[in-house]
């Protein structure tokens, strides 16, 4: 149960407990603030003495977090910094306000981050944010407009946009010379796996049992907490990946990376990608992207749906 609004610290501790873990330094932070000293090692000691904890360690010319300083300072640096952008945004009404978007690193990765320059031809008035984790923010409460999700059909958020189907093929730099996925080939080379949320088939035992080849032995396997870390090392020859085909599709088309033998299932995962929205009628300049996205999404479908059925 949250601590009721009375008790919490004043934003006069809080603002210098995140000044100070800002800088890790009290005098800058005093700096900062336009504050002594002392008066910022006050702030400080009397947010301890209200937790109860320890929050930093004070050495001879130096500071460092205890474990509950580490924890309140993630939490609060982020409040204050959503807190200075309101501020800011309210005190210039005439400022024009970013779009902000997020979406997990592999998507902003491989799929925003390398079409944000047709954006910029389309709409040269609109400045994007965008906001890349795989933690699913409240859009509302981050000030976020726009989001890409990965979800089922019966997961997906009310009034989300799909975007596209999830269809998985395994994927190989083209310098590899693979011809087939085969337990010869398995022998030979490295699988690279993606080893965050388990998904269906975007790990290698799940598209292995897919294809009759649970019981063969790859040469190793090379294990990645970032599904665009595992791409990029498929870009660098390092093995075989298994691509998920909304992502790669353009590489795939380029020739920089080549479907590796058989393409694996010829049906979708169930899973799909979808673009949510924050509010029901955006303004403006969000509804400008929202468009723009689903068009790339249309534009990519003929040229995925061949990449499946080849």
């Amino acid at each position: 149960m949250s601590v009721p609004l009375v008790k919490l610290p004043s934003l006069d501790f809080i603002r210098g407990f995140v000044a100070v873990g800002r800088r890790m330094s009290i005098t800058l932070a005093a700096d900062d603030l336009c504050l002594t000293q002392s008066a910022v090692s006050r702030q400080i000691n009397a947010l301890e003495t209200m937790l109860g904890v320890r929050l930093l360690n004070r050495g001879y010319r130096s500071i460092s977090f205890t474990p509950e300083g580490e924890r309140l300072f993630r939490a609060a640096e982020g409040a204050v910094q959503q807190l200075q952008e309101v501020v800011d945004t309210l005190m210039q009404p005439g400022a024009r306000q970013p779009v902000t978007i997020t979406a997990s690193l592999g998507v902003a990765g491989l799929w925003l981050l390398p079409r944000l320059g047709a954006l910029q031809q389309r709409h040269p008035d609109i400045d994007l944010r965008v906001a890349a984790t795989d933690k699913v923010l409240d859009l509302r409460a981050e000030g976020i407009d726009l989001a890409v999700r990965y979800a089922s059909a019966s997961g997906a958020p009310p009034m989300a946009h799909r975007l596209y189907e999830e269809f998985v093929v395994p994927v190989a730099h083209p310098s590899l010379g693979i011809a087939a996925l085969d337990a010869a080939t398995l022998a030979r080379h490295v699988l690279l796996e993606f080893d965050g949320p388990r998904r269906p088939m975007l790990r290698w035992p799940d598209h292995l049992h897919e294809l009759g080849l649970e019981e063969q032995q790859a040469r190793g396997v090379l294990r990645f907490n970032h599904y665009d870390q595992v791409i990029q090392a498929a870009l660098a020859g390092r093995g075989i990946a298994l691509g998920r085909l909304a992502l790669v599709g353009p590489m795939l088309a380029d020739g920089r990376l080549v479907a590796v033998g058989e393409t694996g299932p010829r049906r979708p995962t169930g899973y799909a990608y979808w673009l949510c929205q924050a509010d029901e009628a955006p303004r403006a300049d969000v509804a400008a992207v929202v468009e723009w996205m689903l068009d790339e999404a249309r534009s990519d479908a003929a040229g995925m749906t061949s990449s499946v059925t080849a």
